[in-house]
């Protein structure tokens, strides 16, 4: 067992069962040392986990989190893939790109990425800290609350 399948087991943290993408694209693309992981919902065994729009009045801040905690788990899953099953392989996370599905006007787009954010910090430690975005959309697949996609630099 690897080193970074030790710290997720101390986490607790689990991969999703196997999944299937929702469209006609690749779950993740290497081009050298880069993997760009496509964009992931919070989907869990076929069932999106959190549905409609975050913000007053829709899905709270917290449970949007644990939404973009699940989105950080299956692109983990998918990264394992793009690393031939050793995520030891994995040298720094350059970027997460956040998307939450919120009603115009909410600002707190940031905090609810945080909870994709802490899970790549947990998992990588300083490796795992990142460029990102946070962008608040009308609209997600499935009317998920919460997406997130990454590019993470590999070790030669």
């Amino acid at each position: 067992m690897g080193r970074i399948d030790q710290r997720l087991e101390e986490l607790g943290l689990v991969f999703p069962p196997p999944w299937t993408p929702r469209g006609a694209f690749l779950p993740f693309r290497r081009e050298g040392t880069l993997v760009f992981l496509s964009g992931q919902i919070c989907e869990w065994d076929g069932k999106v986990t959190c549905v409609g729009p975050v913000g007053p009045g829709g899905v709270d801040i917290p449970t949007a989190q644990a939404a973009a905690r699940v989105c950080a788990l299956n692109l983990l899953y998918t990264l394992r893939m793009a690393c031939d099953g050793d995520l030891d392989r994995v040298s720094s996370v350059q970027r997460l790109g956040g998307f939450v599905n919120c009603l115009s006007g909410f600002g707190d787009s940031p905090a609810v990425i945080n909870g994709a954010t802490q899970v790549f910090i947990d998992v990588f430690g300083e490796a795992g800290r990142h460029a990102r975005t946070a962008v608040g959309v009308s609209g997600l697949p499935g009317n998920a609350s919460v997406e997130v996609d990454a590019v993470i630099a590999l070790a030669d």
